[in-house]
């Protein structure tokens, strides 16, 4: 044992593990993983040199216990460095294995500096002992160079970034195998099994052909769907209107073109995370519990806190089916850090669907695209973009790049599932709009911001107490924490069900992944799509005549300006005049074709692929960069029933852990920094407990939140005064 470099010691300090044993076993997992895109050669240089470091006296005298900080990281980096070519690349992997991956920085950079630049000047004590045990593996493969020579250094940056997470995570799990003795996670099953659970669940109606049925229309799509599964891996779109059978028919296809060409998993992406739940909860019962990790932060999994198998998988979508969001997907992909880069490489050779395609943002759609295209071109991925209202992405990919419509005649496809009409009301008072709303027997109006979506409310409650028969009427918005939302979301269903009188006023968060359907639907004038979505929560069973089943677009008087939508706005005012149909696909096209037009440059508003250029790498600056939530927001738990007040006594007893946050998610609301000062200043927000430390603050005055629009903000209630 005594000649032995130490890399680990077992918890019970009763097994070691060498560097060399380490080093072997990560290399091999490495390049297993780098294997997925073509690259093992690197994968394994990268794990065989990454922890040579610790070869070093100082760091086998602090490992044995003596309490002295050792940069092992800094050693491989300056080796890889020193030797140029194409090690330079595998320096920022290893130099960022604990730390994050670093800037190139400049050339005049200190050893205090973070930078690659002022790692190269870093002293780091002698760890020439590792030539005894390994030697530098030969690379000779080079790495991808893109077609468009500008493009090079982000196409390297990116790969560069993908052997990082192929790095970081077999450094994670072999680690993690040698402190538990043995493997504890569960892979899921193959592709072969997950498509017969499919046919088993579609073998029943796939072949009805009935064109003037529903299910006909909806066998046509998925059959569609299967017959160009078995196309070369490339971009694919799946342009299908409400009603249409999408989720199952883009699983199908995603299933089929895996085992067809040999892929790894599913990775669905999609912007809302009540989308998120309902398409998870559809693949579970398909596929089964053990085949789909639904990784967004409202999930929770029992079991242990740390040895859970969906837990484990959530830190590196090792499952054949995973559901996620916009925001965790992208953010990683522009990440720097090893806890977020971890799950990249599994991406590769991986069939990745979009869903609600249209909802990117703007603001970094471009970043956004560049990597779908990196993903196909590169990493033997295929991407679906997946919505009824398709953006014009054509004018975005490089001009090689071309998708495949998995839909049969969309055009076809969107008459016969036609079940609204839209109407534009023009411009409404307040008073008319809520004069109408009234008249309505189920009704849904959707208002561009919280603060009008409550004012509608209040103005519709206090006009119906005056009538002679009772209307039931509801608000939702995300001032309301989510298990609130969803006890007012069972009683909507129930009056809709039994046809019973029933008016809701919302905010777009009910236009994507709600099941509801309603007589007559309002929609503030807002983006094309947005209207659309709206549209879909209107005869959405298809039980009337598209005639007799009406959206109503309108703006309203006084409302004020919509931050961050007033592009979208003018720019669907321009297409109400230009289209009779605005929910036509020519509509859409036109709508997307002037949005991208009018954006420009802003459509990567913070130039974060022209960052990289000339072999610079901004991987530190663009992870501070790169937030497709733009403005912070903090949560605020809501002790408003019995399980919160428990949640809080757990909090006491046990601290805070990954499983209680997740908990503590289903009372918690998320403001914008600015709402969270005003309230804070009111002095009705408080710490959580005094024992634990948290970034989630706790509501203290229970009159700030309100049993129908919940949460109050901003001058409601006098506070005003503390603006």
């Amino acid at each position: 044992m005594d000649d032995k470099y130490i890399a680990h010691f077992s918890e019970n300090k009763e097994r070691i593990q060498s560097i060399k044993e380490h080093a072997d076993g990560v290399a091999l997992l490495a390049e297993q993983f780098a294997d997925a895109f073509g690259y093992g050669e690197w994968g394994f240089c990268a794990g065989i040199l990454h922890d040579i470091g610790k070869y070093s006296t100082a760091f086998q005298r602090r490992i044995q216990g003596e309490n002295i900080r050792v940069d092992h990281s800094t050693a491989g980096a300056q080796v890889c460095w020193e030797k140029g070519g194409l090690y330079l690349g595998l320096s920022y992997c290893i130099a960022g294995h604990h730390a994050g991956l670093p800037d190139t920085g400049e050339k005049s950079d200190s050893s205090e500096s973070a930078t690659m630049y002022g790692r190269q000047k870093r002293k780091v004590e002698d760890f020439r002992a590792y030539m005894k045990e390994m030697e530098i593996p030969v690379l000779t493969k080079m790495p991808f160079l893109s077609m468009v020579k500008e493009k090079n250094t982000f196409v390297l940056g990116l790969f560069i970034r993908m052997i990082f997470s192929c790095l970081v995570d077999a450094d994670f799990l072999d680690t993690e195998n040698f402190m538990n003795g043995e493997s504890v996670r569960d892979p899921g099953e193959s592709m072969e099994v997950l498509c017969g659970k499919l046919h088993s669940v579609t073998e029943n109606w796939i072949h009805n052909d009935n064109l003037e049925t529903i299910n006909g229309r909806r066998s046509h799509i998925l059959r569609s769907c299967l017959e160009k599964s078995k196309n070369t891996r490339g971009i694919f779109r799946l342009t299908v209107p409400t009603g249409g059978g999408k989720t199952i028919a883009s699983l199908a296809f995603a299933l089929e073109h895996a085992r067809e060409h040999h892929m790894d998993r599913i990775i669905y992406v999609i912007p809302y995370t009540s989308i998120i739940e309902q398409n998870a909860g559809v693949f579970r019962d398909i596929l089964g519990e053990r085949n789909v990790l639904e990784n967004h932060c409202n999930v929770e999994y029992d079991g242990g806190e740390e040895f859970h198998p969906m837990q484990l998988a959530a830190e590196n979508w090792d499952k054949p089916v995973v559901v996620t969001t916009n925001v965790q997907f992208f953010e990683s992909f522009f990440s720097n850090k090893s806890s977020k880069c971890r799950k990249l490489h599994n991406v590769a050779n991986s069939v990745v669907v979009f869903d609600e395609v249209q909802m990117l943002p703007n603001d970094y759609l471009k970043p956004c695209v560049e990597i779908m295209e990196e993903l196909v071109r590169y990493y033997r991925s295929s991407v679906v973009l997946c919505t009824a209202t398709q953006p014009a992405l054509k004018t975005i990919f490089s001009n090689d790049i071309l998708a495949t419509e998995l839909c049969p005649s969309p055009e076809e496809q969107f008459l016969f599932f036609k079940r609204v009409s839209l109407k534009n009301k023009g411009m409404l008072t307040l008073e008319e709009l809520t004069g109408m709303l009234t008249a309505e027997k189920q009704v849904l109006c959707i208002l561009n911001t919280k603060k009008m979506a409550a004012r509608v409310f209040r103005e519709v409650r206090e006009k119906i107490k005056d009538m002679p028969t009772g209307k039931n009427v509801y608000h939702l918005s995300t001032s309301l924490y989510p298990k609130h939302r969803k006890r007012v979301l069972e009683q909507v269903r129930k009056h809709l069900l039994e046809k019973e009188p029933c008016i809701v006023i919302a905010t777009s968060l009910i236009e994507a992944g709600v099941d509801l359907d309603f007589q007559t639907v309002y929609r503030q004038l807002a983006g094309v799509d947005s209207m659309i979505q709206a549209a879909g929560r209107c005869n959405r069973e298809g039980n009337r005549k598209p005639d007799e089943s009406f959206t109503y677009i309108f703006q309203l008087e006084d409302s004020g300006r919509v931050p961050g939508q007033e592009q979208q706005i003018a720019v669907a005012k321009q297409v109400i005049r230009d289209q009779e149909d605005i929910s036509s696909l020519e509509a859409i096209q036109e709508y997307f074709e002037l949005l991208y037009h009018y954006r420009g440059d802003s459509l990567d508003r913070k130039n974060i692929l022209g960052q990289f250029h000339k072999n610079r790498f901004p991987f530190a600056k663009v992870n501070d960069e790169f937030r497709m939530m733009e403005e912070g927001t903090r949560a605020v738990f809501i002790p408003r029933e019995d399980s919160a007040g428990k949640l809080l006594d757990e909090l006491n007893w046990s601290g805070i852990t990954k499983s209680w946050i997740r908990k503590a998610g289903q009372y918690c609301v998320n403001i914008y920094e600015r709402d969270f000062n005003i309230l804070y200043r009111a002095g009705v927000l408080s710490v959580l407990s005094d024992k634990v430390k948290s970034d989630i603050m706790l509501l203290n005055n229970m009159d700030y939140y309100l049993d129908d629009t919940g949460l109050v903000l901003e001058t409601e209630k006098g506070m005003a005064l503390f603006s």
